[in-house]
Formats: structure tokens, C-alpha cells, sequence
């Protein structure tokens, strides 16, 4: 039995950085391009359910990776939130599209900095749990995740003309059909959502009073810290399903700070894995459609080169106080998925075979980044031996015999006495 265990113990496991669900995701991956080339998944793409099922995949991950965000590290470093989300979002798109503009010499392809200038915040709550990265850089890059989606849209509505036009097309394109306005009534939509998800949690919290915890036997208190009412839960569940239906991203992010109670956390780490390899599968169904490689390979370098520009040259700007390990992390924290797919699928009426390179893309940042996490654990765990090496490694030298020459102030033991006497 001891033997056995001692084999469990020594058996090779799988390096930190690398978590159990992206074997569960690259298996969806595999999957979803068998399916995609037994069928063509162009039509399921403008359908209700789809749209519907792709939003609410969205919506559960916005909610969880805003429910993991620490508050008060959100209020110490919300200038570099803010940061973040307008003026990184901004250099990162301008990065990224520079460097296909100039490579490909296509203006058509400026909006394929927009697609994957955010970071999905899907992928974030799923994979994001990284032991090495301090709670408050966590938080930083997961509101980082849940936030910089409207400045997306918001330059979607003006580069995607520009570049429409560029490309030698009439008109203007079918994406920007509501302009301004159309912006303008998702947040007024959004805001609405919010307010009556907040006065509902509010209320029922009144009405329906939950259950006060009990001392059991041992003297501990019995229960979670902050329960909740089943009104609590349907009210949630209630607000990802209206938050899908009409594309309310906002309202759910922000609301994911507020409505939490402790008997969630389970649940929605379960919900949030499931809905990151439903995405993945996804993702798998039109990347069997056909992709082209050498843009998608670039455009994901790209992408992961901007975020660690941005990481290194503008956030230290605005939040003060990070350690390098954690500026590394944020550096190399790039992760596309879901949003970028969506994307995507709205500009490939007006952009043709952009879903082709952003499919390869999705994968190369994701590729990077785990290599680079993986590159990062190890070069951590080297250096931790070797700070530690000079301590212990001192005790296990041999002695060398012209060293007892210099053992004047050290006490006679019995091995200098068999010396002596021989």
C-alpha cells in the first residue's frame, strides 16, 4: 500500500500553469471541426437559437469573471481600469492593425485589430485561476476581461467604415447600421437592466429575508458567510437570460460586482468551465470551414505582442505598486475566445473570410500564452533553487583536508584524535 502511493506521488503531473479544462477545451476544439466538416455550420450562424446560446455562453462568462473580481483592489487601481479599457484597448487595436496593414497591404484589414484588441473574459474566468499572479493583479485583468467590450464596439462603429470604404466598397457597411444612436440605446438598454437587477436583489433581500446561520455543535457557525434566498438565484438566472436575448453585456459585468452571495461560487465555476468548452466547440465548427493560416499565426502574435506593449509601456503609468512577477503576468495575460469569435461573425457580412483568420488567431494567442506560462512557472521554480541552493548546498561539500588547518578556534572531536594519534 505504501509503495503504491509512493508511485502515485512521483507520477509526472501536469505543470501549474496548464489547468485541467484546457485538455476538456482542446478536446472541443477537435470535435467541434469534426462536426464543422461533416456540416456546414453557415447556417446555424444567423439563426435565433444561435444567437441566443452564443449570448448567453457570453453572459455567464462576463458574470463570472466580474463575481471574482476583489472590490477593494478594484478601487485602488480603477485608474488603471479605465486605463486599461479606453486607452489600451485603443493602442492594442492600433498595434495589431498596423502590423496587418503593413504586412498584407489590405485597409480591409484594420478591423481585425478591433477583433482582438479586448480580452475574452469567458477564457479569463475559465483558465485564469493562476497561482503565480497576485489577487490584485487578478482582479486588474479580469475587470481588464469584462470591461473593454463597448470601447470595442465603439470603435467598431468608425474604423469599420473607414476600412469598408478603403477596400474600394460603396456605401457603408451593414455593422454600423445603428451608428451613434444604436450605441447610444444598448447603454441607455443596458442601464435599465441594471437598475431593476439591483432593486429586485435589493427588495428580495427585504421581502424574503435569508436564513440566519446556525452555531453547530462544535461551535462553528453553519452556512455560508452571505446566504442566499432561491429569489436571489432566479433573479440572476432571470438576468443572463434577458442579458443574452438582447445582447445587455453591460449590465450583466456590472452587475456581476454587485448581486453575489457565497452558495454561487460552485455553481458558477461549474457553469463557467461548461460554457467555456461549449464556446470551444464552436469555435472548432468554423474554423473547419477553411482558415488562412499565415494571416490568423500573425494576427495572434500580433495580439499577444500588443498586450505585453500595453502591459509594460502604459499600465505602470496609472497603477502604481505592482511587483515584476505581476507585470510579466499582465503582460503575457492575452486571451481571446468567445467575443472575438462573435466578432467576428457580425463583420464577415461586410468582411469576408474574417472568421477564417481569426479562428487560427484564437488559437495562437492561446498557444502563447500557455507556452508562456509554462516557460514563466519553470523559470520561477529555477530561480527559488537556486536562492536556495547556497544554504543547503554548503552543507553537503566534502571537507577538504588543508582545510583542518583552520579549525584553531574549534573544539577537538574524536575524529581529530584517531588524526593525532595515528
Amino acid at each position: 500500500m505504501e509503495t503504491s502511493r509512493r508511485d502515485r506521488a512521483r507520477r509526472p503531473k501536469l505543470p501549474a500553469a496548464v489547468p485541467a479544462v484546457l485538455l476538456w477545451a482542446l478536446g472541443a476544439l477537435v470535435l467541434g471541426t469534426v462536426i464543422g466538416l461533416a456540416a456546414d455550420p453557415s447556417r446555424l450562424a444567423g439563426t435565433t437559437g444561435y444567437v441566443f446560446a452564443t449570448g448567453l455562453l457570453l453572459a455567464v462568462g462576463l458574470y463570472g469573471s466580474t463575481y471574482g473580481i476583489d472590490l477593494a483592489d478594484l478601487r485602488r487601481d480603477l485608474r488603471g481600469v479605465v486605463a486599461a479599457v479606453t486607452l489600451g484597448v485603443v493602442l492594442k487595436a492600433g498595434i495589431v492593425s498596423g502590423v496587418m496593414v503593413w504586412a498584407f497591404d489590405r485597409p480591409e484589414y484594420l478591423i481585425l485589430g478591433i477583433v482582438v484588441a479586448q480580452i475574452d473574459p469567458l477564457s479569463v474566468a475559465a483558465l485564469g485561476r493562476d497561482g503565480h499572479m497576485s489577487q490584485r493583479a487578478r482582479s486588474l485583468l479580469t475587470a481588464w476581461a469584462s470591461f473593454d467590450d463597448p470601447m470595442t464596439v465603439l470603435l467598431t462603429l468608425y474604423v469599420a467604415g473607414y476600412a469598408y470604404t478603403a477596400a474600394g466598397h460603396p456605401g457603408a457597411p451593414s455593422v454600423v447600421g445603428g451608428g451613434a444612436r444604436g450605441y447610444a440605446l444598448g447603454l441607455a438598454f443596458n442601464a435599465l437592466l441594471l437598475a431593476g437587477a439591483l432593486v429586485l436583489w435589493w427588495a428580495g433581500g427585504r421581502l424574503w429575508p435569508a436564513r440566519a446561520r446556525k452555531e453547530s455543535a462544535d461551535g462553528e457557525l453553519d452556512g455560508p458567510r452571505r446566504p442566499v434566498t432561491p429569489l436571489g438565484a432566479l433573479l440572476v438566472v432571470a438576468m443572463l437570460v434577458l442579458a443574452a436575448a438582447n445582447m445587455l453585456m453591460l449590465a450583466v459585468a456590472v452587475a456581476g460586482l454587485f448581486l453575489r452571495a457565497r452558495a454561487f461560487a460552485r455553481p458558477l465555476a461549474r457553469a463557467v468551465t461548461s460554457a467555456f468548452v461549449l464556446a470551444t466547440v464552436l469555435l472548432g465548427l468554423f474554423a473547419a470551414q477553411g482558415v488562412s493560416l499565415g494571416p490568423g499565426v500573425l494576427l495572434g502574435a500580433s495580439a499577444f505582442g500588443a498586450q505585453a506593449v500595453v502591459a509594460v509601456l502604459l499600465m505602470p503609468l496609472f497603477v502604481r505598486g505592482l511587483s515584476r512577477r505581476d507585470r510579466i503576468l499582465l503582460g503575457i495575460g492575452q486571451q481571446n475566445g468567445l467575443t472575438a469569435v462573435l466578432l467576428a461573425l457580425t463583420l464577415e457580412r461586410d468582411f469576408p473570410k474574417t472568421v477564417g483568420i481569426v479562428a487560427p488567431a484564437v488559437v495562437t494567442v492561446s498557444l502563447l500564452h500557455y507556452g508562456a506560462q509554462i516557460a514563466f512557472g519553470c523559470w520561477s521554480r529555477h530561480r527559488s533553487r537556486r536562492n536556495r541552493q547556497p544554504s543547503g548546498g554548503q552543507q553537503r561539500l566534502p571537507r577538504h583536508p588543508a582545510a583542518d588547518d583552520g579549525r584553531a578556534g574549534e573544539a577537538p572531536t574524536a575524529t581529530d584524535g584517531l588524526r593525532s594519534s595515528a
